[in-house]
């Protein structure tokens, strides 16, 4: 199942996408996606409630926006240098476990809305990264237990402002909160649909050259392994996001490094988890 949120921003609706492309309408199931939904089965739930009620539902125009697939999670975690190419390129060490960080919730945005380059920002940069939607309540959680815990994935570019990042104390989170930072989506596709989340191609072109060209099988730290990690420092609560890193070829790492400009076009995707695009713009008030 891809289930979808649609409309214009705060005021999305619940949706889902069929296999043949289409957008369809599922209000009348009457939640929204989010921690409650995740918490009470709510896939399985809405699963048999299509069965008999999908026919009704009404169809969502392919021009209607997408806003991110999951309501506002209780957090979003970060996974650091979780690419051996992208830790050289930063001319940082391999980590001998996983880096953790936090990204804002109110940078969660859609996955076509614009990105705003923040006010005081020179160096505004693009990660794609494979996210996985955590399903029920983890804490303590073996590693060999750990996939039961994921209700699916979804794609997300993890915008940074490195001087934010790097340049001020060293607080990654301050690099990787502002507004439209935590682009979502188009959908979130359940755990059934993807046999192998180690197996998939992801990419991103800026202005249409590409220069993110990678596969999650050059994770260093798998996702049963980060669920479990994760989880013996904090409790994942459903509808949680973890982001499991970014491969070469963001600004930074560039030479001489590149950054957003305002006018400048992003499109980014994953095997299965569909596309993104948006535009750079300045910040104003």
């Amino acid at each position: 199942m891809k289930l979808i949120r649609h409309g214009k921003p705060n005021q999305e609706k619940p949706g889902i996408q069929i296999p043949n492309g289409t957008r369809l309408d599922v209000s009348a199931f009457g939640e929204d996606f989010d921690e409650k939904f995740f918490e009470t089965d709510g896939l399985n739930r809405l699963s048999v409630w299509l069965l008999s009620n999908q026919s009704k539902c009404p169809i969502v125009s392919p021009t209607t926006r997408l806003g991110a697939p999951i309501g506002r999670p209780s957090k979003i975690i970060c996974v650091g240098l979780n690419y051996s190419d992208h830790a050289k390129e930063s001319n940082m060490q391999l980590p001998s476990e996983p880096i953790l960080f936090f990204k804002s919730t109110t940078a969660v945005c859609g996955p076509d809305d614009n990105v705003i380059i923040p006010k005081n920002s020179e160096k505004t940069d693009w990660e794609v990264e494979l996210a996985v939607v955590i399903g029920k309540k983890a804490s303590y959680v073996e590693e060999a237990d750990a996939m039961a815990y994921v209700a699916g994935y979804v794609l997300h570019n993890d915008i940074s402002e490195r001087a934010f990042q790097l340049e001020r104390q060293g607080q990654w989170v301050k690099g990787k909160s502002a507004d439209t930072f935590a682009p979502l989506g188009p959908f979130l596709v359940t755990k059934d649909e993807v046999p192998d989340p180690h197996n998939l191609s992801i990419w991103l072109k800026l202005n249409g050259e590409l220069l993110q060209n990678s596969h999650t099988s050059n994770l260093v730290f798998g996702i049963p392994h980060l669920v479990s990690y994760i989880s013996q420092f904090m409790t994942l609560l459903p509808g949680d996001v973890i982001s499991t890193g970014t491969p070469a070829g963001v600004g930074l790492g560039l030479t001489p490094p590149r950054y957003l400009q305002p006018g400048d076009v992003i499109e980014l995707g994953i095997d299965g988890l569909g596309i993104q695009q948006q535009d750079a713009i300045a910040y104003s008030a």
